[in-house]
């Protein structure tokens, strides 16, 4: 996991044969490399990064446009150098027009994220489940994905149209400008915060042969719905954005409130990682192995039948 000699893995074309098969991927959002190395760890096929956890993680901040390009795809390319499996990427606005737009595509491309979502709202934009928001003229968005399409230098890399018209101009105008944002290009549709079960059931009948994202936003305005019933629906991608941002928070919160009381974590290691278990997570064996094999190389003394360097 995370191998530092082995060659980047393509997940723009890993991403394109998940999306392929039979089963909705499930993708748990992720704000930084730890957390994305315990969604891998974990089992699941892709990551997603979540905007609203790297604003909180990075800032302390609510997701309000407060990040710009650069810190977006900074954390992005730490993400993607930490797995071994795709990830999806919140690219916002796209920072600007569609000549903005192209940049940004081709930002989050080199840092080898396999693909990402552009949103239609007015620049500084907020968290989907947030209110206040405000939405740019289709025929922007329009130009906008057309130009992320044409950026792109691999036909693999995954670019996700959402809008957050449900909120302003009603279902009617979010399927509608779903509808026009898939015409100009688009890989797969988000249409944000449905409201009631009925809404949810609707986007899927807008777009019976269209890969679907289902945003499972915890506690947002999108009513809680079983894996089952997405499947049933159709959903292709299915993101998690802030599970493991709310639950490092309450354990973290758990643990600091114990060294308050008592002075010292005592009480709580029992619930905790060990040490050993920890840093195996995060790689030392493999860096321990790393300088064992080029120590032994400088010395002369490497064995003939070790690996080699891929």
């Amino acid at each position: 996991m995370g191998a530092f000699l082995r060659g980047r893995v393509d997940g723009a074309a890993r991403l394109r044969e998940l999306l392929r098969g039979p089963e909705p991927i499930l993708a748990p959002g992720a704000y930084d490399g730890l957390s994305a190395r315990l969604v891998e760890a974990a089992g699941f096929p892709a990551i997603y990064m979540t905007g609203f956890g790297t604003s909180a993680s990075l800032l302390g901040r609510p997701d309000v446009g407060l990040l710009d390009r650069a810190e977006m795809v900074g954390n992005a390319r730490r993400i993607v150098a930490a797995v071994e499996v795709p990830v999806i990427a919140d690219a916002d606005t796209g920072y600007g027009n569609p000549v903005g737009v192209i940049r940004t595509v081709q930002d989050y491309e080199r840092a080898g994220v396999a693909g990402i979502h552009l949103e239609d709202q007015v620049a500084p934009k907020r968290c989907g489940h947030l209110e206040g928001k405000q939405v740019i003229p289709a025929s922007e968005m329009e130009e906008k994905i057309a130009a992320a399409v044409d950026a792109r230098s691999s036909h693999d890399f995954v670019v996700i149209a959402r809008t957050d018209a449900r909120a302003m101009e009603g279902m009617g105008s979010a399927l509608d400008r779903a509808r026009r944002y898939r015409e100009a290009g688009a890989d797969v549709l988000f249409v944000e915060a449905p409201q009631d079960e009925a809404e949810i059931a609707a986007v899927a009948r807008a777009f019976p042969e269209v890969p679907l994202l289902f945003n499972w936003a915890e506690g947002g305005k999108t009513p809680p719905v079983t894996y089952d019933r997405l499947r049933e629906l159709g959903f292709r991608i299915i993101i998690f954005p802030i599970s493991t941002l709310l639950a490092a928070t309450r354990a973290i919160r758990e643990v600091l409130g114990t060294i308050r009381a008592d002075g010292t974590p005592v009480r709580a290691l029992s619930g905790l990682p060990r040490f050993a278990e920890f840093t195996d997570l995060i790689g030392l064996p493999e860096v321990v192995g790393l300088e064992a094999r080029y120590a032994a190389a400088e010395q002369g003394t490497a064995s003939p039948t070790e690996e080699k360097v891929p």
